[in-house]
């Protein structure tokens, strides 16, 4: 009998998040869906598949929360830890005139926040596991043209961030993967956005599936291209 793939993901309550927790339940694994408050789609989701998702409430910005789900996991394999993290405001604003709140909001949430949280977790990604991230093409220093310079910044972090992770981890032979998942439908996409749910996430869900087994640190988009740093 084979064993069905175990699937955490920081961030499930809404939108992407919810969105891949149901596309991988679809698929008969079992996931671990978090949540920051309660959530009721999620709660939804698992009256649909009550055998197979797993609900946990943690806040990924702060430290201590995310120390006391690693201890709740401590005897779980994860096959796939998708870290689903985002948060956008003063999307139109620059450096002098941003509410360094807002700025700081960001880079915890979109940055430190995820990072520490692949840090925490790493250790129960087997061998043949994927560690992914949830980043955006304007975290890409090479491929951006400025558009919403201070949300970019902070995804811009994140993408270093891992890639710093990965260097200390040279040899590491699971993939880990910085995914882009297109200009999305969503509350922080906006409605001008080019692409829905259904036409990402599917396709990200497979590209990490796809990706595998196959070790090291790629900037990818949903269709598993890379991506210029």
């Amino acid at each position: 009998m084979t064993t069905k793939s175990t699937v955490l993901i920081l961030g499930a309550s809404r939108g992407l998040g919810l969105a891949m927790a149901e596309e991988w339940l679809k698929l008969d694994a079992k996931v671990i869906a978090t949540q920051r408050s309660a959530s009721r789609d999620l709660s939804e989701l698992q009256g649909r598949y009550p055998g197979s998702l797993e609900i946990e409430t943690v806040d990924i910005v702060e430290a201590a929360s995310v120390h006391a789900l690693r201890e709740r996991l401590g005897g779980h394999r994860i096959d796939v830890l998708f870290v689903n993290a985002g948060l956008c405001k003063a999307h139109e604003e620059t450096p002098s005139a941003v509410d360094e709140r807002d700025f700081v909001d960001m880079m915890l949430t979109n940055a430190l926040g995820p990072m520490r949280a692949v840090e925490l977790l790493e250790n129960l990604v087997p061998a043949n596991g994927a560690i992914a991230v949830m980043t955006s093409e304007l975290g890409s220093i090479a491929g951006n043209r400025g558009f919403w310079e201070l949300y970019s910044s902070s995804k811009a972090a994140l993408n270093m961030l891992m890639k710093c992770f990965s260097a200390r981890h040279a040899g590491d032979p699971r993939a880990l993967l910085l995914v882009a998942p297109g200009w999305v439908r969503t509350d922080m996409g906006t409605s001008a956005a080019t692409l829905s749910i259904e036409e990402s996430i599917p396709f990200v869900v497979e590209t990490v599936e796809r990706s595998r087994g196959r070790a090291g640190l790629r900037f990818i988009d949903r269709n598993g291209r890379t991506l210029p740093w």
